[in-house]
């Protein structure tokens, strides 16, 4: 087909069309500048020859990699001609590239009032509108783009697949069967078209059409790959598993066609198959390492596998690192899989080993001490933490967690300090602050200097008032000292109405309950808690414990303390509540 349908869209290896060329939208080293991205002089007069020389001084900033430098410039460029498009569309790439949707897509709207014609700002701003999931939004994009360039047929292909993953499968179909109908059956309209038939449930049409392309290329791996798709799609597993058979033993080097049956017998559970084909797929070098790590990762996210075959996933594990003994990732994936399988200690083993044969693999030494905070062992957290910050002195992750092991092990200077460096790291991001301002709230309140922690509280609301971990943790110290009861049941009542079945929370809310002289209303809080069996945690035993003392219920109360104490040996000094109770 000579016509743009072609242009930039391929679908032999997925017949999924994403949204158009994003990557040539986001490029940062264009070297020819798109139609429309040339400075022009719009709207009221301006000093020209000041705005030229800085809209170029802001793309050579930007060529260089100073973005804000050239942020800067073309900042400085809308100043000097608020109508210019090119600098706001420029400094939107800019923000879209550091992760800032939502400004960027203000200046792209921007551009786009401004230049309503420019395709580069249209297809830029749908691609934001996709990434925010706002489907509608990106598809009045593609229909502004389709009428101003009604010639370029491969914007429609893309309209089509945006209809159809907003369900408006009549619009899709009739684009591509326009499209069909002037081409004939190909790859990209006939292709995009069985995908909408697929999504709509449509198979019998759906192999209808993939048969006319099997028609013209009957080995074709995509087409025949497809069809056993929609077999297993309509429950004829039968005809499925023939018709992949079939494909391995015409293609038995095809790296795809092994990924689609893995994925085919993962639909199956036929999870003994799956592990037999995972020595080939590791060994194929048509399927690339980002697709290996994808397969790897379904399966440890397996419950069954988690369960049932863990051995074989361990040694699976082992053979994908024994091919890629230098990747920093992959050599990660088995202790991560001993984490989910509860085997932290073999984690933590696993992840030590890695780190003395590379001492330099932060991935590994971030992981390790995340594995030591999860099995609460203060004591080798701080000091592997202590190693790692010194290490990566620039990891805010490694200062954080030596402060937080160092305010368990009672070392509350050491946390301090650590928060002070943690802080620096932080700069202008705010929830890295609030994590900060938070754990130093925590030390000065285990310090027992509470008029400073209540402080660092109310600076770390300041940061962000709407933060239901700094609420509700505020409240429950506040209850502890019986200080300012009132302001801690509102902020804990602000918790829970957000977070409605957090069992933590809703202890707080009842143990402020309990303390302004509610404790009937806090016991059917906690009864609730542990009724449910959601948690044993002894903190919730006790508190039911007082609020059943309080209610007249001291049989039950000594029960709930027993709980407690057996849950957490630290908590003996229930004992004497226990004993005074029995009296």
């Amino acid at each position: 087909m000579a016509s743009d349908i072609q242009e930039n869209i391929s679908m032999k290896n997925s017949y999924l069309v994403l949204i158009l060329a994003a990557g040539l939208i986001f490029s940062a080293c264009n070297k020819k500048a798109p139609e429309g991205m040339v400075a022009e002089v719009k709207g009221a007069k301006y000093d020209k020859a000041t705005f030229d020389y800085v809209f170029t001084e802001g793309l050579r900033q930007k060529l260089l990699g100073n973005m804000a430098d050239a942020l800067n410039d073309f900042e400085q460029c809308i100043k000097l001609n608020p109508e210019s498009d090119a600098s706001n569309y420029e400094i939107a790439q800019i923000l879209l590239a550091n992760g800032d949707l939502e400004t960027g897509k203000k200046y792209l709207v921007k551009a786009s009032v401004i230049d309503p014609g420019n395709m580069w700002y249209g297809l830029a701003l749908a691609n934001v509108y996709y990434q925010q999931k706002n489907i509608d939004s990106a598809i009045l994009c593609y229909e502004k783009l389709v009428k101003v360039y009604p010639e370029k047929e491969n914007l429609e292909v893309s309209l089509a697949n945006l209809y159809a993953e907003g369900k408006k499968y009549n619009e899709a179909r009739n684009i591509l069967t326009r499209l069909d109908e002037k081409y004939g059956v190909n790859e990209t309209s006939t292709l995009a078209l069985v995908k909408v038939l697929v999504e709509e449930k449509k198979y019998r049409e759906a192999l209808e059409k993939v048969r006319e392309l099997l028609k013209q290329n009957p080995d074709d791996v995509t087409f025949n790959g497809i069809e056993a798709e929609i077999y297993r799609k309509q429950g004829d597993n039968e005809k499925a598993s023939e018709l992949y058979s079939e494909l391995i033993k015409r293609n038995p080097e095809d790296g795809q066609i092994q990924l689609a049956l893995c994925d085919f017998l993962l639909s199956q559970k036929d999870y003994d198959e799956v592990f037999s084909l995972l020595n080939t797929v590791v060994l194929n070098n048509q399927i690339t390492r980002e697709q290996k790590i994808a397969l790897y990762s379904e399966l440890m996210d397996n419950p069954d596998i988690q369960k049932d075959y863990g051995n074989k996933m361990e040694v699976a594990l082992m053979v994908l690192n024994a091919n890629y003994q230098d990747d920093n990732i992959i050599i990660l994936m088995l202790p991560d899989f001993l984490q989910k399988e509860h085997k932290d200690m073999e984690a933590a083993r696993q992840l030590e080993a890695v780190i003395k044969a590379e001492p330099e693999n932060y991935f590994a030494w971030e992981k390790l001490l995340l594995v030591y905070f999860e099995m609460k062992d203060f004591t080798q957290l701080e000091a592997s933490a202590k190693e790692c910050a010194t290490k990566f002195n620039m990891s805010i992750l490694a200062k954080i967690l030596y402060a937080n092991a160092a305010m368990e092990n009672k070392e509350f200077n050491v946390a301090l300090e650590e928060l002070r460096k943690a802080e620096i790291l932080a700069g202008e991001n705010k929830d890295q602050k609030l994590q900060v301002l938070t754990m130093r709230a925590d030390v000065y309140y285990r310090m027992k200097e509470y008029t400073r922690s209540f402080e660092t509280f109310d600076q770390a609301l300041a940061v962000n008032d709407t933060d239901i971990t700094v609420l509700n943790n505020y409240a429950y110290y506040l209850a502890e000292q019986n200080s300012r009861l009132k302001d801690a049941e509102k902020m804990s009542k602000e918790v829970v109405s957000r977070s409605k079945d957090n069992p933590t929370f809703l202890d707080t809310y009842a143990w402020i309950l309990y303390k302004r002289g509610r404790e009937r209303d806090a016991a059917r809080i906690m009864e609730k808690i542990l009724d449910q069996g959601r948690s044993e945690d002894a903190e919730y035993f006790e508190h039911y414990g007082f609020m059943l003392k309080k209610i007249g219920k001291c049989g039950e109360a000594v029960k709930a303390w027993e709980r407690a104490i057996k849950l957490d040996n630290t908590k003996s000094y229930l004992g004497k509540e226990i004993e005074g109770c029995k009296k």
